[in-house]
């Protein structure tokens, strides 16, 4: 697998947190990167997080990453790439602890489209 920053979607990133006021999210604990390579079937993106016992031996604040995986997400609309961000943002708690917030009670498909339905309309109203 290769890794590499995306300052490109961390700017997209940032953009959908603010206008979605995802206020927890630590911008500067968040990073993108595009990975290559990936043998997984299904996965589009993820997210990490810094393990609990790493943050504490190491004296570290939580920090999350979101893995875009080119093989799959570069092949996805604009709109569906939105989306994708918007969902694996929703995965972040609002305490911002490095844990995840599940898919049953926090991310579900009709919030995403709910946030992304706000996102649309703040765009529209900005130009």
């Amino acid at each position: 697998m290769i890794y590499k920053k995306s300052e490109k979607y961390k700017e997209i990133c940032n953009d959908i947190i603010e206008r979605l006021n995802f206020n927890y999210i630590d911008k500067k604990r968040l990073a993108i990167v595009v990975s290559e390579g990936s043998k997984s079937k299904r996965t589009i993106a993820r997210i990490h997080s810094l393990p609990k016992a790493i943050q504490i031996g190491k004296g570290e604040k939580p920090f999350y990453v979101i893995e875009l995986i080119s093989e799959r997400f570069f092949k996805l609309s604009k709109e569906e790439k939105i989306k994708v961000l918007i969902h694996e943002l929703m995965h972040i708690p609002k305490n911002f602890s490095g844990g995840f917030r599940n898919h049953k009670f926090f991310v579900r498909k009709e919030q995403i489209e709910e946030n992304y339905k706000k996102l649309k309309e703040l765009n529209r109203n900005l130009t």
